[in-house]
């Protein structure tokens, strides 16, 4: 039998589409993998992977190459927000799903209106692109419905801090050509909130792309914080782009809450200047990080959003430590 390699492009109930140099390939996974990791997916969307062909020309992944990096969010638990457990080795219920392996880069899309930018959201998708090592591009669509001041007082800052910032139009095609710039010859997932343009945006860089990407989204998005579908779509100019619809957060594994300033690009700098190591740079006197806020070196919103995921971290850390000490002997 042949052995050929290729790249996982469509994940779904089982089945795996490989994408070779003789097409594309109907497969399903050697029994082995699926017992080898238990605590993520053994293959995604974006793996490389070696598979062997049967006769009725279908496939069977016999090996998954290692990854570079992943584009991972926490699994839902089965029971709902109340049904956390833990161990001694951390919450039960908790899983890593793979979104997209092995990007290049991930493009966020925000609308500079309707919707209005959650900037809140795109501060913790950064933190989670920085913590999984993935290049961020930020794309702010919609530029036409607002006045021309308006994107960069928005997204500017994120300019400062040193994100790629692209200002695009789908409606005027402003921009579209910087973006198609970007994806060229790049694995790239499109993230962003419903209703920003992600596929206005596909249309206009190749005409019924982004038509093909909502149809999927469509037929497998079965509502809110439900397992999210993954597809790459090719690039006629060289590339894969995925839409990943419904993330609003990425995974931050084995983040603890003092680990959080090193993956804000604009307040790291000044973390080995606070006097304490162990600063929270909230209350403590000395705290280089408060100093560079007041000085204005530092936006207000995104102290704020590290402060607020910094609260939500020491939380669920508290939480875990509780469930450890009251475990029975």
């Amino acid at each position: 039998m042949e052995w050929i390699d290729g790249l996982v492009i469509k994940a779904q109930s089982g089945f795996y589409t490989v994408h070779t140099d003789q097409g594309d390939i109907l497969c399903r996974l050697r029994g082995r993998l699926k017992r080898a990791r238990l605590d993520t997916d053994p293959v995604a969307v974006g793996d490389r992977v070696r598979i062997q062909i049967l006769p009725d020309g279908t496939g069977v992944i016999e090996e998954v190459k290692e990854r570079e990096r992943a584009l991972t969010r926490l699994e839902p638990p089965p029971g709902g927000r109340g049904s956390r457990r833990w161990d001694r080795k951390g919450f039960l219920s908790e899983r890593e799903q793979v979104i997209l392996a092995n990007p290049d880069q991930a493009v966020f899309v925000f609308a500079c209106a309707e919707p209005e930018p959650r900037l809140r959201m795109l501060d913790r998708l950064l933190v989670g692109a920085e913590l999984q090592e993935i290049p961020a591009v930020i794309c702010a669509n919609k530029i036409d419905l607002v006045e021309p001041e308006v994107p960069r007082q928005l997204f500017g800052i994120y300019e400062e801090i040193g994100y790629p910032v692209i200002y695009t139009s789908a409606e005027t095609g402003e921009g579209v050509d910087e973006l198609a710039a970007r994806l060229k010859d790049k694995v790239s997932a499109l993230v962003g909130p419903s209703g920003v343009g992600k596929s206005s945006l596909l249309n206009v860089i190749q005409p019924g792309l982004g038509l093909k990407v909502r149809e999927v989204s469509h037929a497998t998005g079965k509502g809110r914080h439900t397992t999210v579908v993954t597809q790459l779509f090719p690039l006629d100019q060289g590339g894969w782009v995925a839409d990943t619809p419904g993330i609003r957060a990425l995974a931050l594994f084995d983040v603890e809450p003092e680990e959080l300033d090193a993956y804000f690009p604009d307040i790291a700098p000044y973390v080995s200047q606070c006097r304490f190591s162990d600063c929270t740079h909230t209350v403590e006197p000395g705290c280089a990080v408060i100093a560079a806020l007041e000085e204005g070196k530092i936006h207000q919103h995104r102290y704020e959003s590290y402060v607020r995921l910094r609260q939500e971290h020491q939380r669920l850390a508290d939480m875990y430590w509780w469930g450890i000490q009251s475990e029975p002997e």
